[in-house]
């Protein structure tokens, strides 16, 4: 166990940010699948942007990871879409 003070806070803002962070990436990964699951549908895909970018601007994830991800999520809702 840590003895300095310093090194006890820093114990236990890791956890708390730790905690912050598997919630948010969980809430990710579930929207993600909706996402997945309905790629037409233009509110969840939209919601699904601006949790990653959130996630981001909290610098859980990369923002390449983002993007990644919100390519993918556009063109699998493109490649559901009928062809005209």
């Amino acid at each position: 166990m840590p003895q300095h003070k310093s090194a006890v806070k820093r114990v236990h803002t890791n956890l708390r940010d730790q905690r912050r962070n598997s919630a948010v990436k969980s809430e990710l990964k579930t929207l993600l699948k909706k996402a997945y699951q309905s790629p037409t549908d233009k509110e969840v895909t939209r919601i699904a942007a601006s949790k990653l970018d959130r996630a981001v601007r909290k610098g859980i994830i990369p923002k390449a990871v983002a993007n990644r991800r919100k390519s993918r999520i556009a063109r699998a809702g493109n490649r559901a879409k009928p062809a005209s």
